[in-house]
């Protein structure tokens, strides 16, 4: 079920550098990386937790930066499962 702005604001307390971009309704986390090898290396073991979920977020690579961009699409906004997936990212 899609949240609403004010449960999306309220469970993205519990994870720094979070934020909510109203104009995607999505939750977004720019990471920044000693160098391209270690931004892969990152973007692959997100990959592999998404696909255990088969939850797949947008992936922006530019070098050192990783931009992550979650929503559940299949409900047109964010939904608890993104949350989920968030915690799984914040323990890589």
């Amino acid at each position: 079920m899609k949240l609403n702005k004010v449960e999306i604001e309220s469970n993205l307390k519990n994870f720094s550098g979070w934020f909510y971009d109203e104009s995607s309704d999505a939750i977004v986390k720019d990471f920044k990386f000693k160098n391209f090898q270690e931004a892969m290396a990152f973007v692959l073991r997100v990959a592999f937790e998404a696909e255990k979920m088969d939850h797949h977020p947008d992936i922006l690579i530019e070098y050192n930066r990783v931009r992550l961009t979650l929503r559940t699409h299949s409900e047109d906004g964010v939904t608890l499962k993104d949350f989920e997936l968030v915690g799984r990212i914040e323990k890589i």
